[in-house]
């Protein structure tokens, strides 16, 4: 396995929009109503693909909750403020980086939101490339987004481990011949987990290969 590819959203950010809104002074009731007049509009697939600009998704949470249009555009505009740092991921991924992986991300985004959530994170200087589903028209769990991804960069699929929190989205990788970890319920403790496993496979990995150079040159030295 040569190349780990991330999910961004649940995996190298976590999300707290709920809080966010709290925070603003939000009731809870209003807040759970914007949450759901976005991420279960059944535009919000055409949102991360692209195909349906943020004024179009603003617009749809008015029409069901017309004395919120002012804070379905706040909620937008407040972006930044949804999402949570994963440092302990990133210096992983800094350490796969050093051992010799290839890291790539493979996200579910519109442009809008992935400015706003990712725009100079230190974790970008690991990557090696990439493919947002907003650039392609293309979104997870269809076959043609992991494609892209694999031709663009021209990845082995058997040689890729990915990662992501929504099952449907690991088994659209598995399909095509990946390795794919679900990050359970978003935990950033599961995926640190998996992480150090594959840098403990990669330190021993490169300890037996010392081992086997040492005894190899031992052999040369004595003639056998």
């Amino acid at each position: 396995m040569k190349n780990i590819v991330f999910d961004i959203g649940s995996v190298l950010i976590g999300y707290r929009w709920k809080d966010m809104c709290l925070d603003a002074g939000w009731e809870e009731e209003k807040a759970e109503k914007i949450g759901r007049g976005f991420f279960l509009s059944p535009l919000w697939p055409d949102f991360d693909g692209g195909l349906v600009t943020t004024e179009e998704m603003i617009e749809s949470v008015a029409r069901q909750y017309p004395d919120l249009e002012a804070d379905a555009r706040w909620f937008i505009g407040s972006g930044k403020a949804m999402t949570v740092e994963r440092p302990k991921i990133w210096a992983l991924m800094g350490r796969l980086k050093e051992r010799g992986y290839g890291i790539y991300v493979l996200s579910n985004y519109s442009e809008e939101l992935f400015t706003l959530h990712t725009k100079d994170l230190p974790f970008w200087e690991f990557v090696d490339g990439g493919v947002i589903s907003y650039e392609i028209h293309q979104i997870k769990p269809n076959p043609p987004i992991y494609r892209h991804l694999l031709e663009k960069y021209q990845l082995n699929a058997q040689e890729c481990l990915f990662f992501d929190d929504r099952p449907e989205n690991t088994e659209g990788a598995r399909a095509l011949g990946m390795r794919a970890v679900t990050v359970v319920d978003g935990s950033e403790e599961f995926l640190k987990k998996e992480l150090e496993k594959l840098l403990a496979d990669a330190d021993k990995e490169c300890a037996d290969r010392a081992y086997d150079n040492r005894e190899n040159r031992g052999r040369e030295g004595t003639g056998i």
